[in-house]
């Protein structure tokens, strides 16, 4: 099973399929809307001065912080 195209992956960062969907997915969705909220901040300066700083610092927190060092080294998820 671990040869598993949808599985093996996620299996590697201690996941499921289904729990690597949604945090995967939540990952995309967030780094998403900090985009969003940096374009329209281009536009708008005054506008989400600190959203999209904020966004990147909290993604890379959860990120770093759910893997063992010794996992990430060898499978890196970026």
């Amino acid at each position: 099973m671990a040869d598993n195209l949808f599985t093996k992956h996620p299996t590697e960062v201690g996941e499921s399929y289904s729990q690597h969907l949604v945090h995967a997915g939540g990952f995309g969705l967030k780094m998403m809307l900090g985009g969003l909220a940096c374009m329209i901040h281009a536009l708008l300066p005054f506008l989400f001065i600190e959203t999209g700083s904020k966004t990147i610092r909290g993604l890379y927190g959860r990120m770093t912080g759910r893997v063992d060092k010794c996992n990430w080294e060898r499978h890196p998820i970026i």
